[in-house]
């Protein structure tokens, strides 16, 4: 009978304090675990080991340690193994999670291990099950474990030998300000943090930071991990599947694994190949400050249209915004449409001749010329062509604009999209900067389009009466 095919036991990338022999703690760890009657992957007593390493004193090697691998490979088992050694040990732990229902699974497994291990609730350990605070006791050891989700101020005042954090790719500067202290006073302390590359949508920073500290060797004491593709990969490689996800031949399989195919790859290279993109994954514009200028009704307005025009830097699309000035003396910005240039500019010349405009702005080499010249046969008014030091003064102008909640929108899904999934680029050589998507199904010439109508709108100055003295 052929030798089912395993996924690649050993990770992709991984820097530890210690290479080659060292004591570790690891086989008492996966002894307790085995008389919860489930069994042990090979990759998983490879990573306990570096984990669990242990120097001349016997302490930790690692104080902090963190790893990354594709989902549903059983990444938490790590964790909930050395959790059952620990409270074997008689220590205390802190298990926090993203969600609570993350948390509260968790709380539910550990207590059927123990369970399952022959120990009898009320007999060998206590546990309180209030959603959220959820706690297990070893009665023997006086080991204890709570189970929380993470907020910025939880768990401030209280100590604990080991820290675990799930769901890392959500791990938040404001939470580790709150959590890092809290194993200081142990004289042992160990800090893991588990999860995946972080998605569009996640919060935290802190453990993209960490990885880049731990494998450019810039963290003492701290150890990493990951199985994962260093580019974008074919997501039908199957090659690939194995080489990024140990757990491929044990309850994972290709079957599987093609049920979760879709149209988008990078959420499969993401979360079935561990990919870390190259960029930060925190917009520049965050989504809250974005919705804090949302208007639910349009504002009176008490001026012409300015009218931003930014043709892509690759040359494939253009984009158009207008604003306003409002009566509260705000911004009122709103997107007109971004098209492929193949489609002509006929669609901006209809609208610059219908509307009633002040003052147009064009950005883009690749087809400025082009319009303006379409735009003086159609007798329209003769565009303004920006310097770089312009754009660079309209990009601050933009930033200013959401800081002191001057502008308004009223929330375009697509324009909110790509402004909440931004980050900055350096323009010139004197700290100016503009911005770029984070993905590359985005255009920011969108966006551009909308700071070079608030930029137009700001620039204008109202016209002063004339005043007639006799």
């Amino acid at each position: 009978m052929a030798e089912t095919k395993k996924g690649r036991q050993t990770p992709t990338q991984s820097v530890f304090v210690s290479q080659g022999d060292y004591d570790s703690r690891y086989q008492e760890a996966i002894d307790y675990y085995k008389r919860t009657k489930n069994d042990v992957y090979e990759w998983q007593e490879q990573l306990l080991k570096p984990i669990m390493a242990i120097d001349e004193e016997g302490l930790w090697q690692h104080q902090k340690f963190g790893y990354s691998i594709p989902r549903r490979n059983g990444k938490t088992e790590i964790v909930y193994i050395l959790e059952i050694w620990a409270l074997e040990h008689g220590l205390n732990i802190l298990h926090t999670a993203h969600r609570i229902s993350t948390s509260h699974s968790s709380f539910e497994k550990m207590k059927k291990y123990f369970e399952s291990m022959g120990y009898v609730e009320g007999e060998d350990f206590a546990s309180i099950k209030a959603k959220g605070q959820e706690r297990i006791e070893l009665l023997k050891t006086d080991g204890i474990i709570q189970f929380r989700t993470r907020t910025s101020s939880g768990g401030l005042g209280e100590g604990f030998d080991l820290l675990v954090i799930d769901e890392a790719q959500e791990y938040t500067i404001e939470q580790e300000s709150a959590l890092k202290y809290t194993v200081s006073d142990s004289s042992n302390p160990m800090t893991v943090m588990c999860g995946t590359p972080p998605t569009p949508v996640s919060s935290g920073t802190v453990f993209t930071d960490y990885r880049k500290k731990v494998l450019f060797g810039q963290s003492k004491y701290s150890g990493w991990a990951e199985w994962s593709v260093t580019e974008m990969t074919d997501i039908h490689d199957v090659e690939a599947w194995y080489e990024c996800n140990p757990s491929m031949g044990y309850h994972l399989n290709e079957r599987k694994i093609e049920a979760e195919l879709g149209e988008d790859k990078l959420d499969h290279n993401v979360q079935r190949l561990g990919y870390w993109p190259t960029y930060n994954q925190k917009s520049a514009i965050s989504e809250t400050e974005w919705k804090e200028l949302k208007v639910t009704q349009l504002p009176k307005l008490v001026s012409k249209l300015s009218v931003g025009i930014k043709f892509g830097i690759d040359g494939e699309n253009v984009a158009m915004s207008i604003a306003a000035k409002t009566e509260n003396d705000k911004i009122f910005i709103e997107a007109i449409d971004c098209q492929s240039v193949r489609n002509g500019n006929q669609w901006l010349i209809d609208f610059l001749t219908k509307a009633d405009i002040q003052t147009v702005v064009i950005d883009g080499a690749s087809g400025q010329n082009i319009l303006a010249k379409e735009m003086k046969d159609h007798k329209l008014k003769t565009p303004t062509f920006p310097t770089v030091k312009e754009i660079i003064n309209a990009n601050s102008l933009w930033e200013q604009g959401i800081y002191q909640k001057s502008i308004l929108h009223a929330d375009q899904p697509s324009l909110t999209k790509v402004v909440t999934n931004c980050e900055k680029r350096n323009i010139g050589t004197n700290g100016g900067f503009g911005y770029k998507c984070q993905f590359e199904d985005m255009d920011i010439a969108l966006m551009d389009s909308a700071l070079l109508a608030h930029w137009a709108c700001l620039s204008v100055k109202p016209k002063k009466k004339q005043q007639i003295r006799y």
